[in-house]
């Protein structure tokens, strides 16, 4: 977890605002009715897609489909967005239950015409 500590303006150190925790990107992978799905938590940028980035090229060489259940992302820009594009490319991926930011990034792009979006990850593992 990482803790972003505000910097007093008193001499000693003491008092301002409590550390805040920021969003730290986490994935976790499973197999759920004969598919291989990786759920990813927290918030994806050049900075943090690189576990996604390796468990999603993994799970893409050695399983024919594959899900990203993305309820849990927080936040997602253009390297998510193109993270998506590449591993779709490799195989057949679906996206499981996006939040409505991953939805709107995939809406405004135009990406989700060719990507296999669905409501649940048993919906996606499904199809």
């Amino acid at each position: 977890m990482f803790v972003e500590e505000e910097v007093s303006d008193r001499p000693d150190g003491v008092g301002g605002a409590p550390p805040r925790v920021l969003d730290q990107a986490e994935v976790v992978q499973f197999e759920r009715c004969g598919t291989w799905v990786v759920s990813a938590r927290g918030s994806y940028d050049m900075c943090s897609i690189e576990p996604l980035a390796e468990a999603l090229g993994t799970a893409a060489k050695a399983h024919r489909k594959v899900v990203l259940d993305a309820s849990g992302i927080a936040f997602g820009d253009s390297t998510l967005l193109n993270l998506l594009i590449l591993t779709h490319h490799e195989t057949d991926l679906r996206v499981a239950a996006p939040t409505r930011q991953i939805r709107r990034l995939l809406e405004i792009t135009g990406t989700d015409t060719f990507l296999k979006v669905r409501a649940t990850v048993e919906e996606a593992a499904a199809c």
